[in-house]
């Protein structure tokens, strides 16, 4: 009977990705005492509190993104953690750097840590993608924002980890300087970043 109560809570697990907040895993008719049960079963781990995945899928590629996309919707992946995300630098983040918009609560998640940077409307809205990270949308700014935020957050995140990035990306077949300098007039550091573009380039 056990088994047979919980094949629903997994169905419900399954249709959705593999993984589901507790709120919706209630609202899809999963009874508390189910997904207690897939959970001390193993069945099911929790990657954050109140946010579950089946067991059975592959393992993640990033729980940490996948924790931030999961429980910090609106919060878009910046800075060096953007960076890793997209391969243009050796810096291996500690913790997961967000840019969120000023006046806003700081999440507090368990884990991972999150280090909370505050952007204007008009840098938090500008060169945002939009991707999919083992199934769950998340939300990180372009290899060319990212890099021109490193630049404005230079004190923070150091010098040597912005000119190295800038390097690293200005030797993609892809990338465009215009498309920087445009970033870097937004972010109102053009003046800054133009020297090492012109001698870089």
């Amino acid at each position: 009977m056990a088994a047979k109560s919980t094949d629903p809570a997994i169905e419900a697990f399954r249709t959705h990705g593999g993984i589901l907040r507790t709120g919706q895993a209630l609202e899809l008719g999963v009874h508390p005492r189910d997904l207690y049960r897939l959970r001390d079963d193993g069945q099911i781990e929790a990657l954050s509190r109140g946010v579950y995945r089946l067991t059975e899928l592959p393992p993640l590629s990033d729980p940490d993104l996948v924790t931030v996309g999961l429980r910090v919707p609106r919060a878009v992946v910046c800075l060096v953690s953007a960076l890793a995300f997209h391969e243009i630098t050796e810096q291996v983040p500690h913790e997961v750097q967000i840019a969120l918009p000023r006046h806003t609560k700081t999440p507090v998640l368990e884990h991972p840590p999150l280090r909370v940077f505050r952007f204007s409307e008009n840098t938090l809205t500008a060169g945002v993608e939009e991707v999919t990270i083992d199934g769950v949308p998340l939300r990180v700014f372009r290899p060319a924002k990212s890099v021109a935020d490193c630049f404005r957050f230079r004190h923070k995140v150091g010098v040597d980890v912005a000119v190295d990035a800038l390097t690293r990306w200005l030797a993609w077949p892809n990338a465009k300087p215009a498309e920087l300098m445009r970033f870097a007039r937004i972010c109102g550091i053009d003046r800054v970043i133009q020297p090492y573009v012109e001698a870089l380039v």
